[in-house]
C-alpha cells in the first residue's frame, strides 16, 4: 500500500452494508502499483445519514468515491452535475470533486461492456435477454444499447416494476419487457443472456435463475453473462459451460468499472491486471 503521509488524498466507497466490498482491495493494489498518493477506504453510511456524509466528505477534502447499494439513486439530488450516461441509467456509481462541487457518472455499463467488446463480435443483429429489472439491469440495458443489439428483452417477476422500468427508457432502441412466466418464449432467441438477478449469489450457490430444461432451450452459441462474481463460477455459468457456450462472470465487470472510476480520479493510466490479480488471489482463483 502507498505510504500514508500528510499529503495523502482520500478516495473511498460508500454503501450500507459495506464490509463485504472488494473495491478497497483492488483499488489500493492499483494505487500502490501506480505510485499514486491516494488511499481508498470503505465508508458504511446508513441511508438516513447520506446527505450529512456527503457534506462531511466535502469538508474534509475527499477527492472521489464509489457508490454501491443502497445509494446509487438517492445520491443523485445531492450532486452538482450528472453525466448523460448516469441520467440514462438512472443511477450513479462514481463521484468526484470539481470546482463547482460533486460530479457523478456511472461506469457500470462500461464495465459490463469490456469483456463483450474483447470478443470482437458484430452485435448489431443480436438479441439480448436480460433476467431481472433492478439497478444492475439498467446498466446492462445501457450497455446493450451501446453494443447496438437489435432487440433487448427484459424478463422480470414484478409486473409493476417491469412497467416502471419500461416507461423510464426511450423506447426507440427496441426494449421489450416480459413476465417471467413467458421466459421460455425468449430463451431460444437469445444471442446474449445476462443474469442481473441475485439468484445464485453466495451463500445460495445451489440456485440458478434457469432450470435445466430452460438451459436446454438456449442456442449452442449463446454468450451467457452472470453479473454475480461469488461463487465463481455460478451454477448458471456451470450449466451453460457444460453445453459448450461462452460463459462470462461478473468479476471482470467489477474490475473494469472500478478501473474506469480510478482513471477519472487520478487522471492516470490504471494497471487493470494488478486489480484483476488482487481479486483473483483474494477469491482463491489463481
Amino acid at each position: 500500500m502507498t505510504q500514508i503521509t500528510g499529503e495523502t488524498r482520500l478516495l473511498g466507497v460508500i454503501g450500507h452494508p459495506i464490509a463485504h466490498s472488494l473495491s478497497p482491495l483492488m483499488h489500493n493494489a492499483a494505487l500502490a502499483e501506480m505510485g499514486a498518493d491516494f488511499v481508498y477506504l470503505p465508508f458504511a453510511i446508513a441511508p438516513e445519514n447520506l446527505e450529512q456524509a456527503i457534506k462531511g466528505f466535502a469538508a474534509i477534502g475527499i477527492q472521489g468515491f464509489s457508490i454501491t447499494i443502497p445509494h446509487k439513486q438517492t445520491i443523485m439530488p445531492l450532486l452538482n452535475e450528472i453525466s448523460e450516461v448516469a441520467q440514462a441509467i438512472g443511477a450513479v456509481n462514481t463521484v468526484w470533486r470539481t470546482d463547482q462541487g460533486w460530479s457523478g457518472t456511472n461506469t457500470d455499463a462500461e464495465g459490463f461492456l469490456a469483456p463483450l467488446r474483447s470478443m470482437q463480435r458484430d452485435w448489431s443483429q443480436s438479441v439480448a435477454v436480460i433476467l431481472g429489472n433492478g439497478g444492475a439491469a439498467r446498466a446492462v440495458v445501457a450497455g446493450c444499447v451501446e453494443l447496438g443489439c437489435a432487440e433487448i428483452h427484459i424478463v422480470g417477476r414484478d409486473a409493476q416494476k417491469l412497467e416502471a422500468f419500461s416507461q423510464s427508457w426511450n423506447r426507440s432502441f427496441g426494449l421489450q419487457v416480459h413476465a417471467w412466466e413467458t421466459l421460455t418464449e425468449w430463451l431460444p432467441r437469445a444471442d446474449l443472456l445476462v443474469n442481473a438477478t441475485p439468484i445464485g449469489m453466495s451463500p445460495h450457490i445451489e440456485k440458478s435463475p434457469l432450470t435445466p430444461a430452460e438451459v436446454d432451450q438456449l442456442k449452442a452459441g449463446v454468450v451467457a453473462y452472470d453479473l454475480i462474481y461469488t461463487p465463481n463460477p455460478t451454477l448458471l455459468l456451470q450449466q451453460v459451460s457444460d453445453r459448450g457456450s461462452v460463459a462470462i462472470d461478473g468479476l471482470e465487470m467489477l474490475i473494469q468499472q472500478g478501473a474506469a472510476a480510478l482513471k477519472i480520479w487520478t487522471q492516470q493510466s490504471v494497471p487493470v491486471e494488478t486489480m484483476r490479480q488482487a481479486l483473483r488471489h483474494h477469491l482463491g482463483l489463481n
